[in-house]
């Protein structure tokens, strides 16, 4: 069973890509499809939930474990928040990596918000008592850009491990607690109001946002990541730009297609790196 929801440009597209994918490898499956629902009541949500699941399905059960469900975003958020900011730091290389597979075992046995709850607290328990020496200023870097290519590891090719692995602390505004169940478009716009206007795309008010939030923040730089072609990030690029010159924080951009290769990436994080380290030194 796999699951799609809706969105504009490209978002709404990753479903019939899939799917093709899938029935081209020889899978079968059903796929819970709410993008063919989009804007409608919510009665017709769930009667594609009951006609692809169970037509006996108890509603007032499900809304309980979609509850539940939306706990569990915002717990696999905050510890991956926790993850990228201080792994890096690690005294035995590999602990951190333990611990977030435990917590993701944790989670996965969770039956109900109760469970969920006690697996956030155990794994969070774990990941502070890693033995860790973060220094008192690190290189730090915001990741931000289009929603899968900045979230998605394959999508990205690891770029979180590979800067976790050069010793920066990361930060990542966008995730599905932010972008889904917490977002204000027009709130996010508000405060960056000297920068953007109008509603450019699905996620481009929060790579600006959050752009800008890091540079106010002191950050060290920001790496703005999309799939080829992405058009509201393309967009949002002369504005990343503005802010850059702007706030004196650099910015790399990373487009990613079918001819992106890990060594290619490899040297632009390194080149980035190494700049953002010197500078540091210097205003030192």
């Amino acid at each position: 069973m796999l699951v799609q929801f809706a969105g504009p440009c490209r978002l709404g597209y990753y479903d019939e890509l899939k799917d093709s994918i899938l029935r081209d490898l020889g899978y079968e499956f059903d796929m819970l499809n709410f993008a063919t629902v989009t804007g409608k009541p919510l009665k017709e949500y769930i009667e594609v939930c009951k006609r692809k699941i169970n037509p006996n399905v108890s509603v007032p059960h499900g809304v309980v474990n979609m509850l539940a469900t939306f706990k569990m975003v915002e717990c696999l958020d905050e510890a991956n928040d926790y993850y990228l900011a201080n792994a890096a730091f690690e005294d035995n290389p590999g602990d951190f990596e333990h611990a977030r597979q435990a917590y993701f075992a944790d989670m996965r046995n969770a039956a109900c918000e109760k469970d969920i709850v006690a697996a956030q607290k155990t794994g969070l328990e774990r990941f502070r008592a890693i033995p860790c020496h973060k220094p008192d200023n690190p290189v730090r870097v915001g990741l931000v850009g289009e929603y899968f290519t900045a979230v998605d590891e394959s999508s990205n090719l690891g770029v979180e491990k590979k800067l976790l692995g050069m010793g920066v602390e990361l930060h990542r505004m966008l995730n599905m607690t932010n972008r889904n169940l917490r977002y204000n478009e027009k709130n996010l716009r508000a405060s960056a109001s000297d920068y953007i206007t109008y509603d450019m795309g699905p996620t481009s008010s929060m790579t600006i946002v959050a752009t800008l939030k890091y540079a106010q923040e002191g950050f060290d730089g920001v790496i703005h990541m999309k799939s080829s072609g992405c058009t509201p990030e393309i967009d949002c690029m002369p504005v990343l730009q503005h802010i850059s010159r702007d706030m004196h924080m650099p910015v790399l951009y990373l487009s990613y297609d079918s001819q992106t290769s890990d060594t290619g990436l490899d040297t632009s994080l390194e080149a980035f790196y190494g700049m953002l380290a010197m500078k540091k030194e210097k205003q030192r």
